[in-house]
């Protein structure tokens, strides 16, 4: 049985007269990895300085394996490996001498810092980069040695803040890769605004919307909630909206070219077949079709409304 290793309770913050968060509420497992998914200004950083005890929360219960971070954030924090938007660098230092004063400041025991710091660097790749100074290094490269640098003491939470932003496509994709082996004997908690993210590297997802939890569940669920809605079609032939909306579960139809256009369906099984079979029948001439899934803007709208 996989324990809980993180737990918000209640999680309740205000900046001056505005709540920012609201009565917030999740569990993190001991492995895997947590995607906290909003827009910008939802709430998730406030959300996650709290849990890493940076700020204290007007309301509600932070916990570390059961520690409350608010009345005891030495011991929680030990347990806790942070890595915020922008990796906190010390530009002119080496990678080795970095992580050498992360180590101290990890209060790891001198004669095992050489362990860890190794062990780090093997884990996030960097090893061959040891001597390399950090402003030398490419993004891609500097953003290993800040996960390097959170998980260093063998933290049992790791917490990321946006952890690909700034990166090239190559380097997005690596990252993710490393994180994915991070979670591996760990526990990992993901903040994005970007819905690619945390459906390529997470295994369940909290929403926030303006400042109150909109879905809580797993990535499956999620992806089964989040179904293609429209689909956009081009016909050489192109026929009228009328026989468009005269197909069974064909709710509206936008024309967005001379060819092309895109059909809002009430529910996507079977849907192309049917647009495939039809354009045959009534020489169409179909040349292109896809689905097409909700934007993200347009699944928070949908899940803030039911959950009001």
């Amino acid at each position: 049985m996989e324990e809980i290793v993180a737990k918000v309770q209640n999680l309740s913050h205000k900046y001056s007269k505005d709540w920012a968060i609201k009565n917030i509420n999740f569990e993190i497992k001991n492995r895997g990895i947590l995607g906290l998914l909003g827009s910008n200004g939802a709430g998730k950083s406030t959300t996650m300085n709290i849990l890493c005890g940076v700020i204290n929360q007007t309301e509600g219960l932070a916990l570390i394996e059961g520690i409350d971070i608010r009345e005891n954030p030495v011991e929680a924090k030990k347990l806790i490996g942070f890595l915020p938007q922008k990796a906190p660098l010390y530009p002119e230092l080496t990678v080795d001498e970095y992580l050498i004063h992360c180590a101290y400041l990890r209060s790891i025991p001198k004669k095992e810092i050489h362990a860890a710091v190794s062990k780090a660097k093997e884990k996030c790749g960097i090893a061959h980069f040891s001597k390399r100074v950090l402003k030398n290094l490419s993004g891609g490269y500097q953003q290993r040695v800040g996960l390097a640098q959170a998980i260093i003491h063998q933290p049992k939470l790791v917490v990321l803040d946006e952890p690909t932003n700034g990166l090239d496509p190559n380097q997005i994709a690596e990252v993710r890769k490393l994180i994915k082996e991070i979670a591996e004997d760990r526990a990992v908690i993901l903040s994005t605004h970007i819905l690619s993210e945390v459906q390529a590297t997470c295994d369940t997802i909290v929403m926030i919307e303006h400042g109150e939890t909109v879905f809580q569940d797993s990535l499956e669920a999620f992806n089964n909630y989040n179904q293609p809605n429209a689909i956009v079609a081009v016909f050489d032939e192109p026929p009228t909206v009328e026989d468009l909306l005269a197909m069974e579960g064909v709710k509206e139809v936008e024309f967005t070219g001379t060819n092309q256009v895109r059909l809002t369906v009430a529910t996507d099984e079977g849907m192309t077949k049917k647009i495939v079979k039809k354009s045959i029948e009534m020489g169409w001439e179909l040349s292109e079709i896809q689905l097409e899934k909700s934007s993200l803007d347009a699944i928070f709208a949908q899940l803030s409304k039911k959950n009001k």
